[in-house]
């Protein structure tokens, strides 16, 4: 009941704006009286067993490089004395679990261990939703049962971290002084993105995903599952540029390296767009989820439905972010995020995180990077699914995110897997991190590598044996080797000004002016429509003389035109001329010194009026006006509406800081993406 009254006073329109859809009324009926009943009946049993689903993880085995004291004591809470039961007793756990299980106490521990205290866990006690509690653990419980994989799913998930760490040691070997920042004790991620892609097609019916992510591992990922030749890489660490000789960039370092390409998987296809990041970390992520939303504006699902389409239908538009395992918690951008997370005019139905979880920063260990147990835990804030993963367990990490992409495509919120892996080098490949964590790197360095051990446990199942695994990293070799003695003769491809872009150009050296006036009377028009609102609308008495009778008075007059009509005329022009235009910023939609009043609040109903969306006679293609009024945050809602900008320049995106110096809580996104984007990276992309 909580969060349906949190989400009844959400914001002042019931009926929708534009960009703004309420969510339908859940359907959820509550658990079942037969359910209900057989809880009651086994109620100990039960205990016991929500008990495994909120205290399992604090036992589960998801650390690859243990160290030092590994003991582990079980909590008190998961020991079935503590709800009257003994190893050898008998129960009907019918209806108390989602899978068959055995009736044997100790049988169904063992059961209880393999699901919540194994390679993955999840959290979710944190969630108020009955419902969304009681689908997890449903679905969670049964893909990790009942979802097996094929011996060709997992040949192909070898083949994929092989790869990866084939291309880690081809570059250690041909580019030993490069700082690469490799994926080598990451390679599970690529896993990840397979079940990703696989899911965006089979699954969900994606059109586009739209990616934020970091340095480590990046190269990889672009190389090996997102197109980008290994020739242009090499191209780059040789010393040369990565744009065309015509191009006005001054271009950037390779693991900045960004991407925009349509990928085919196995009978479906959709486009991705893996955003250029800097090395502020986190910086992206803000971005990412504005470009995602823009794709959605770009297909009108979503937030931008309309009221014709079919309710709660998910947007065809995925954004996902990848994590460090020290900047997810340390950077105080990730809480502006999740804080728009589920904000009118700022969500994008769901992002899916992946932390890869080094368990180490630059030199930092964990217990001096956080205030918490787990590099996850400001996830709890929005109540998002928690799910730890083992990164020697690839085949787990593939069930799981299965469930993140299902849990998007259900309930439209954030999901989080925290891929607890290792860093087998430094921060960078010329780092010596035995200098400051020598027990983690003796573990790290003593153990096989995550795709040898994989590889081996399925040569013990006889699912490869040991030439197939030889001939899947030599084979890759020899296509890095034929691309390294290629890059001479590859010629960077224009990646910028394609598709929606391919109208626009860089600018010229010449000055140029354009005509931006218009006819007084179509001004005129749209100064009245401004302000003009439906005659049932009851308006508050001090906006209906100063700002509306205030606003037609100089409109009739002819003079004395202020900021806000001025404002209102541009913006109006605009909209007339078939371009949508959004405002965002703190309390936009009155304006900081109620002067812009672009929208009006009913005085009886509390809903919202925008006048300008009324406005008529710019033909069946004019523009929207959306108003997106924000949290108290600069520099994650800068970074969203530069995200927005950059992909549709048929939109108008505006971003006001409240007071003149706010501006400089967005620093790092002025410095990094506004100022430096065009030359480091020649965006927009596509």
């Amino acid at each position: 009941m909580f969060s349906r009254l949190v989400l009844s006073r959400s914001y002042h329109s019931s009926k929708g704006v534009f960009g703004y859809r309420p969510r339908p009324p859940s359907s959820y009926q509550g658990v079942s009286a037969q359910v209900l009943e057989q809880r009651q009946r086994n109620s100990n049993a039960y205990r016991w067993i929500e008990a495994y689903r909120n205290h399992g993880h604090r036992m589960a085995t998801i650390n690859p490089v243990p160290f030092g004291d590994t003991s582990t004591t079980a909590p008190r809470e998961l020991d079935p004395a503590r709800y009257g039961l003994a190893s050898g007793d008998r129960i009907d756990a019918g209806g108390l679990l989602s899978v068959a299980a055995p009736s044997a106490v100790g049988e169904l521990e063992a059961l209880l261990r393999t699901l919540y205290c194994g390679s993955c866990s999840i959290e979710l006690a944190h969630i108020e939703s009955e419902e969304e509690r009681e689908w997890l653990i449903e679905r969670y419980e049964r893909l990790l049962t009942e979802r097996p994989l094929t011996d060709a799913d997992r040949r192909d998930i070898a083949e994929l971290m092989l790869k990866s760490q084939a291309f880690d040691n081809f570059l250690a070997i041909k580019f030993p002084t490069v700082k690469r920042y490799g994926g080598e004790g990451a390679e599970s991620m690529l896993a990840f993105y397979r079940e990703l892609f696989r899911c965006a097609v089979e699954v969900a019916g994606l059109r586009n995903i739209v990616i934020g992510m970091p340095h480590r591992g990046k190269l990889n990922v672009l190389t090996i599952l997102f197109g980008t030749r290994p020739a242009k890489i090499f191209r780059k660490l040789k010393g040369y540029p990565e744009f065309p000789p015509d191009a006005k960039a001054m271009c950037d370092i390779a693991s900045h390296f960004h991407t925009s390409t349509d990928i085919s998987w196995k009978g479906g296809s959709f486009h991705l767009n893996m955003i250029h990041n800097p090395s502020h970390l986190e910086a992206v992520n803000p971005v990412s989820m504005g470009k995602a939303r823009a794709k959605q504006l770009a297909l009108r699902d979503g937030p931008y439905a309309s009221s014709g389409q079919e309710a709660g239908a998910r947007s065809q538009a995925l954004n996902v972010q990848v994590h460090g395992d020290a900047a997810f918690p340390g950077q105080g951008i990730n809480q502006e995020c999740l804080m728009m997370a589920e904000v009118p005019h700022f969500e994008v139905e769901g992002t899916i995180h992946l932390i890869v979880n080094n368990q180490v920063g630059f030199t930092t260990p964990a217990d001096r990077g956080r205030s918490t147990r787990y590099v996850s835990d400001l996830a709890k804030s929005i109540m998002a699914p928690i799910v730890h993963v083992n990164a020697d367990d690839p085949e787990a990490l593939t069930y799981v995110t299965q469930l993140a992409v299902e849990y998007r495509q259900r309930f439209g919120k954030d999901f989080f897997i925290d891929l607890n892996c290792f860093r087998r080098w430094g921060h960078n490949e010329l780092d010596d991190p035995t200098v400051t964590n020598p027990l983690l790197y003796e573990a790290i360095h003593g153990r096989p590598s995550i795709p040898d051990a994989y590889a081996q446990r399925l040569i013990e199942r006889g699912i490869l044996d040991q030439p197939d695994v030889e001939a899947m990293s030599k084979s890759h070799q020899n296509v890095l080797m034929a691309e390294l003695q290629a890059y001479e003769q590859y010629e960077p491809e224009r990646s910028y000004f394609q598709q929606q872009w391919s109208g626009l150009e860089q600018p010229g050296n010449e000055v140029t002016t354009w005509n931006t006036g218009l006819d007084y009377r179509l001004l005129d028009h749209i100064g009245r429509a401004s302000v003009t609102y439906p005659e049932d609308f009851s308006i508050h008495p001090h906006v209906k003389k100063t700002h509306v009778d205030g606003r037609l008075k100089r409109l009739s007059e002819g003079q004395r035109i202020d900021w806000a009509t001025a404002e209102a005329l541009a913006i109006g022009s605009l909209m007339y001329q078939g371009y949508n235009v959004r405002l965002s910023g703190e309390d936009i939609g009155r304006g900081t010194f109620a002067h812009r009043h672009a929208m009006l609040v009913d005085q009886r109903t509390n809903e919202i009026y925008i006048p300008l969306n009324d406005l008529t006679g710019g033909g069946p293609g004019s523009g929207q006006l959306e108003l997106a009024n924000s949290i108290l945050s600069e520099e994650a809602v800068l970074g969203f509406e530069y995200g927005m900008a950059i992909d549709n320049p048929s939109t108008l995106v505006l971003w006001e800081a409240q007071f003149g110096d706010f501006f400089n809580g967005a620093q790092i996104i002025i410095d990094t993406f506004l100022v430096s984007g065009e030359s480091e990276c020649v965006s927009p992309l596509i």
